[in-house]
């Protein structure tokens, strides 16, 4: 890694003639690498950024530091990232809270799941500080939809305020905020909170998965026999869906119901096996697969592909089936169980 003292100066011809606008570097400008050219780099939008890299490469006496570099930019993003998520949270929380065991109107949307100001608030709350703090990243959040001037974004913060309304009108503090954020369609944030229970996982793609701050990991089942199943409501499934979940429920040892995203925490946690739920929207699970992977889990769909799901101005949030368990052998037990075609 370059000193304090070391030096680089960039040419002008050195970028790309579209982005000289846009960066503003001259010949007669120096930057010491270490540090400055480090938060220059990382306050660039990223195609400026990829092109001063591609520069970089060109001088041979920093070819054999790009890698380095890409990874220090990569690492600041990241916990740029989580930064803000956690604000996010937190604002969420700050919500919720008010409205937690209180009396307030219960409205029905289209699909006749109920929605309350607090849902619509805490997305509020969330969504000014990602626009605050990242105004070129898309959001879409479960009340609202797509936020962004343009039709498409590498980044997309995808929002679920209150994930398990009906347990939080209820009065029961097993609901979760969930908040994603996806580069190029790939999840690599997840944040679950308990904002009751102040339980905070957070997921963080190439990490360690964190409960408080604390390292947690999935628990070791292999036999189906064995395993401790939850699911949001066995009333949820229908219809072809309802015969297949029947089939792995009736080979576990324990069928539990009632705990929406929580469910998924427990798991993350290695307190139960396997999660399986029928019709998620991508609100409902995008954030919950660093935190299943993060703590050594598997998380797919009913066929055992990963999921995936293409944010833009136009996306529609379609249903998904999914099956999350805490040992590999597990997943692929109740996969040959559902037999999903």
């Amino acid at each position: 890694m370059f000193s304090q003292s070391h030096l680089l100066s960039l040419s002008s011809t050195f970028i790309p003639p579209s982005t000289k606008p846009l960066i503003h570097i001259h010949s007669s400008r120096t930057l010491p690498i270490s540090t400055n050219l480090f938060n220059f780099a990382l306050n660039l939008p990223v195609v400026q950024r990829s092109h001063l890299i591609i520069a970089m490469a060109s001088n041979s006496n920093f070819s054999d530091q790009i890698e380095t570099c890409n990874s220090c930019f990569e690492e600041e993003e990241i916990d740029r990232f989580a930064e803000v998520g956690n604000k996010l949270a937190d604002a969420a929380g700050e919500v919720i809270r008010k409205y937690f065991r209180k009396s307030f109107d219960i409205l029905d949307k289209e699909d006749l799941s109920p929605v309350t100001i607090a849902d619509q608030a805490a997305e509020e709350s969330m969504v000014s500080i990602i626009q605050e703090n990242f105004p070129s990243h898309a959001i879409y959040g479960e009340e609202n939809g797509w936020r962004c001037k343009e039709k498409f974004a590498d980044y997309v913060w995808v929002l679920d305020p209150i994930d398990g309304t009906k347990s939080f009108i209820t009065g029961k503090p097993l609901f979760g905020t969930l908040i994603a954020l996806l580069h190029k369609g790939k999840p690599v944030l997840g944040i679950i909170d308990q904002p009751v229970l102040r339980e905070r996982w957070i997921g963080i793609s190439g990490r360690r998965t964190t409960l408080n701050g604390q390292e947690v990991r999935t628990r070791n089942c292999a036999k189906l026999s064995q395993a401790y199943l939850y699911t949001t409501s066995p009333h949820l499934f229908s219809g072809d869906a309802e015969v297949a979940f029947a089939r792995v429920r009736s080979k576990v040892k324990v069928p539990l119901y009632g705990c929406d995203c929580y469910a998924y925490a427990l798991l993350a946690s290695g307190f139960v096996d396997l999660v399986i739920e029928s019709g998620l929207k991508p609100y409902d699970f995008l954030s919950l697969i660093p935190v299943i992977e993060g703590a050594g889990g598997v998380i797919t769909d009913w066929k055992g592909h990963p999921l995936h799901w293409e944010a833009s101005s136009d996306s529609r949030a379609t249903s998904f089936n999914v099956v999350a368990a805490g040992d590999k052998q597990l997943h692929q037990q109740a996969l040959d169980s559902l037999q999903w075609q």
